[in-house]
């Protein structure tokens, strides 16, 4: 038997487009970070014609997809001014994630344009201030395969 070939923790990485265009750096700081990858779907009932008695079928189909991405952790100087701006300005910004231990010719990065759509902040005293974030694909990324 064969063991499954796995990630690493650093292997999978959420970044943002710098100022320089295709260029991206790591969100510092977030130490957990979940993708959410949804299939938003439209539901239709079907009668049996021959036999109106019969329970109705249930069809469905793929209406949209939505990606979206959300981290915690440590509220890092570096990434500041970089999310405090990005969610204030309302703005799209592109991101990627990246899957980094990827097969040559399987998906590596996910890209395209975001929102920021929740950033927030935590203090406990003795503790260090905590972020937690929440960004949502504006379209559907575009998939690139690692070389």
């Amino acid at each position: 038997m064969a063991q499954a070939v796995t990630q690493k923790y650093e292997e999978l990485v959420l970044q943002v487009e710098t100022s320089t265009p295709g260029q991206y750096a790591t969100i510092c700081g977030l130490i957990d970070v979940e993708i959410s990858r949804t299939a938003n779907l439209d539901t239709v009932e079907i009668p049996d014609c021959d036999d109106e008695s019969l329970p109705l079928s249930v069809e469905k189909q793929v209406r949209n997809i939505e990606i979206s991405a959300s981290g915690t952790g440590v509220w890092a100087q570096s990434s500041h001014e970089t999310l405090m701006d990005w969610f204030y300005s309302s703005a799209t910004k592109n991101i990627r994630i990246g899957n980094l231990n990827a097969s040559v010719g399987d998906t590596e990065y996910e890209t395209g344009p975001a929102i920021l759509t929740d950033l927030s902040n935590s203090r406990t005293k003795g503790q260090k201030v905590t972020a937690s974030i929440s960004i949502e694909f504006d379209g559907t990324p575009v998939r690139s395969a690692k070389a």
